[in-house]
């Protein structure tokens, strides 16, 4: 598809609580609602028994399955102009039950551009204690896992094994990058 002039209008074709699905010129796609974006959490547990990264697995309707993801929720779905570091520690603390110490924001990305414009920040988080049992909010039905970093390739591939959705995200954990600056 080739790229709307600038001044093409963008077109509301449906709205909800949380997506908006628009239209500009032949391009279709989907925003979060009311300005709301993520937060992801790449949450590093450097503990006696080594170096370990907390995932949440749950279900996830447009899959129909469960999927393997870093922790993550909405910036401002209920308090305007939240802070994404707000965000994410209730997040962390809901999700998984663990508290960070320190909080690293690495920047805005983007989940799938070529169809959603949604955006999310990347945090990292370390200095973990564990402060509840997690598992989310009301029906979220959230399994944490505690996994060493040094087999995470074989849990990953044991969980897509067992049909499990991996979240892309994941993959930053099997190549690298910001673990070694966590």
């Amino acid at each position: 598809m080739s790229r709307p002039a600038p001044d093409t209008p963008v077109e509301t074709k449906w709205e909800g609580r949380f997506v908006t699905v628009k239209q500009q010129g032949t391009w279709e796609y989907v925003s979060r609602s009311r300005g709301i974006h993520a937060a992801v959490i790449l949450a590093i547990d450097d503990a006696p028994d080594g170096r370990h990264v907390i995932l949440v697995e749950q279900y996830r309707v447009p899959m129909g399955k469960n999927c393997l993801e870093l922790p993550a929720g909405l910036v401002g779905d209920d308090t305007a102009g939240e802070a994404a570091e707000i965000a994410a520690a209730r997040e962390l603390d809901e999700e998984t039950g663990y508290a960070a110490a320190h909080w690293r924001n690495v920047g805005e990305y983007y989940s799938s551009p070529g169809m959603v414009s949604e955006s999310f920040t990347l945090l990292v988080a370390t200095g973990l204690t564990k402060v509840g049992e997690g598992g989310g909010v009301d029906s979220e039905d959230i399994i944490v896992h505690r996994v060493p970093l040094a087999g995470i390739e074989d849990f990953v591939a044991a969980k897509r094994a067992e049909g499990c959705g991996i979240d892309v995200r994941v993959a930053m954990l099997l190549v690298g990058g910001l673990l070694g600056a966590a």
